[in-house]
Order: structure tokens, then sequence, then C-alpha cells
């Protein structure tokens, strides 16, 4: 089978300071050689890991073949990898059958999804692969997420006017730095752990209160909240909450947030938009100097005043919504990606044909194989598309 690697980036330089850039890439040396020994045939669009460290000649030395030609990259694919999604004049040059695999954020790009219908390609969205034991290898949302955590923590603590960690010195004491972090999950939990390493006093707060175990076993306080029945979804993801809760929620949390100096939030709602949970009041009643980080900014915010991509200061505090957290990790964040979609097709590779065998009885591919034979296949986008509409 042919595999296309696409450049996301195509035509940039290896020393581009520009963050807006796609820095990672959907392959490495290391997966590349496993998928030619595997029997795959491998092309990588030039430049395609110029950002992320590693250049033509070490996907050439691993066994893939460099081509400048995109459009007949993807004309001649079997399979085609992205770190985020194809272009709409990239659909038009893929052959019926292809398998898409990226980040396709389905439930915000409709009329990609479209296309990729009426183009009769297979599409996987790596973000709806499940969340099981078998699947954890192949689970790029949480590897990706993992290292938002910590790329949230570094760039909230170099937003501070202050540092982080309790300091005893002959001029006097510095008191640890207070950090408060809304939603413990992947993301939120590796926040967590990161300003524990670097000496801070954290707090941390989830609608689930099964992750409160998780929360103290590495070393932060639980603010406990009673929002009565919550709980979580099949997937681990949290339930939205009534306009009830998420009133309870501001309120109980208030406190917290006030007495913080960086607080950094990571609620998102699958498939949905992410729900306003620190207000204008909010960060009124927050010290000068103080920092905010919304992870989901880039969805419509966690944070009244976020912008997506920026770092506005509102009442002398630091709201801080860069987004695509990874990006700023680029080498690690491509690895893991990449180790990703390698097991992925892994898993359903057959080793005599030397070929993906697309398996939609399996539990993991009837997950996030959203497209196939112009049938869009997942209930869940069915469903919202058709809400999409009705509200239309």
């Amino acid at each position: 089978m042919k595999i296309f690697v696409v450049n996301e980036t195509p035509g940039i330089a290896q020393d581009s300071d520009d963050v807006s850039l796609e820095r990672r890439c959907s392959a490495t040396p290391a997966t590349v050689k496993k998928l030619t020994l595997a029997g795959a045939s491998i092309t990588v669009e030039k430049g395609t890991g110029l950002l992320a460290g590693y250049d033509d000649a070490s996907f050439v030395e691993a066994g893939a073949k460099i081509i400048d030609d995109r459009t007949s990259g993807l004309k001649e694919a079997d399979i085609v990898l992205y770190v985020t999604r194809p272009t709409q004049d990239d659909i038009e040059h893929l052959q019926a059958g292809a398998l898409v695999i990226g980040h396709l954020d389905p439930f915000f790009q409709q009329p990609l999804i479209e296309q990729l219908q009426a183009k009769q390609v297979t599409a996987i969205s790596v973000e709806m692969i499940p969340r099981t034991t078998r699947s954890q290898k192949m689970d790029a949302l949480s590897s990706q997420t993992n290292l938002a955590g910590y790329v949230m923590m570094l760039n909230g603590a170099s937003q501070l006017d202050t540092i982080l960690p309790m300091m005893m010195t002959p001029a006097g004491t510095v008191k640890p730095a207070k950090v408060f972090i809304i939603g413990a999950g992947v993301a939120g939990l590796q926040a967590i752990a990161t300003a524990k390493r670097l000496g801070a006093s954290v707090t941390a707060f989830d609608t689930r209160p099964v992750v409160a175990e998780q929360v103290q076993s590495l070393g932060a306080k639980f603010l406990e909240i009673d929002l009565g029945e919550t709980g979580q979804t099949s997937q681990g993801y949290a339930n939205a909450l009534t306009q009830e809760q998420m009133q309870k929620q501001k309120e109980g949390q208030r406190q917290a947030i006030a007495d913080s100096d960086l607080v950094i939030t990571t609620a998102q709602l699958f498939g949905r938009k992410p729900p306003l949970i620190v207000s204008e009041e909010d960060i009124a009643g927050m010290k000068p100097g103080s920092v905010l980080v919304d992870m989901a900014a880039e969805n419509g915010g966690n944070v009244a005043g976020s912008e997506p991509g920026k770092t506005v200061v509102k009442n002398g505090v630091k709201i801080v919504g860069t987004g695509n957290w990874p990006n700023q990790v680029p080498k690690d964040a491509s690895d893991l990606y990449a180790n990703n979609l390698f097991n992925l097709l892994d898993e359903y590779w057959d080793k005599e044909q030397k070929r993906f065998v697309l398996d939609l009885e399996d539990d993991i591919l009837d997950g996030c194989v959203i497209v196939h034979q112009q049938e869009l296949r997942n209930a869940m986008l069915i469903k919202h598309f058709a809400a999409t509409e009705g509200d239309a």
C-alpha cells in the first residue's frame, strides 16, 4: 500500500519562528522505518518534518521517498496521514477509496466532512478513537492533551511576575505561588503534576468527584463543591452541567480563583462548545499580576474575554489563549502522534497481504471511521449535524 505523509506547512524554512504554523508531523523516521519493514511504500512531502527537527534526509534513510509534488502524492496514495485535516483542494485530488487519517475536528467541520463523503473516501478522525484499554496506544487525543497540560503550565508560569516555589533567602522568604486548575482530565492532571514539580501550592476542581483521588495522589488539594449528580460519559468525559449546577460551580470556585496567582482552565465538552466557567466578575476579583490560561480559547473559551492565539490583559490580569499547545513542543508531540498512527495502522495490518484491513466490525474502527463509501457512520455526528441543520 502507498502511504503519503503530508507537509502541513509547505515552503516553510526550518528556522521559522512563526508560532501560528503547524510544527508537528504525522510520521517520523522511526515510524517510517517500521511501516517500510511491514511492506508499505512511504512517500513524504518535502519539508514535512523540518519544524519538528527531522530533515528530509532522515526520512530517506528510513526508507521513504521524498517528493515536492503534493498533488501526485495525494492522487497515488492509498492512505494519507495528517496531523490536522485535508484542505478542500487536497480532497479534490484524492482517489476514491483512499483512507484519510487526522484530527478532522468533525463536529465543527461539517462542509469538509461532506466533501469527504462526496469524494467516496474513508475518513478516520483520531479524536473519535474510543478510550478503551486496547486503544490506549492509538489515543492521539490523550497523547497530545497530555503535552498540552505541561505546556500550559509553563506558559502560565512564564507570564507571572512571581516565582512558583517557596524560596528562603537571607533577604526574606518567598511564599509558593498558588495555582488553581479547573478540570482534572488528562491535561489538568499533567498541569497539576508540572505545577507541583515546580514547587507551587496547587488546588484543583473537577465536576467528576471520581477524579479527586487522582488529584490528591499528585499532591494537590481537591476543591469540594457539591453539585449533586454529575458523573461522566462512557468515554470518561465530564457530563454537561445544568444551569443550576454551573452557577453552583462558579460560586464555589470564586474564592479559589481570587486567591490564586495562576488559574488554568481545561474544561472542554466533546463535540460541543466549551462552558464559560470564569466570568468577568471572577476576573475583577483577581489580584493584579495574576494569570489565567484558557485551554479552550480556540473553541469558544472557558474564560470571559479570552482571545484565540493571543494574550490579553483585563483589570491587570493576563489571559493566555495561545491554543494548539502541543505545537510548542513539536518534536515530542510528533513522536507521540506518529506512534499513535503507527499503532493504529499496525493493529489492522495484514502482514501477509501487506495492507491495511478496514474491519468495521471492530469496536475501535467502528468508533473512529466517520465516513465510508459516502456514508456518515458515527451516530454522534449524525445527531449533531441534524441538530445543526434544524437550528439553521
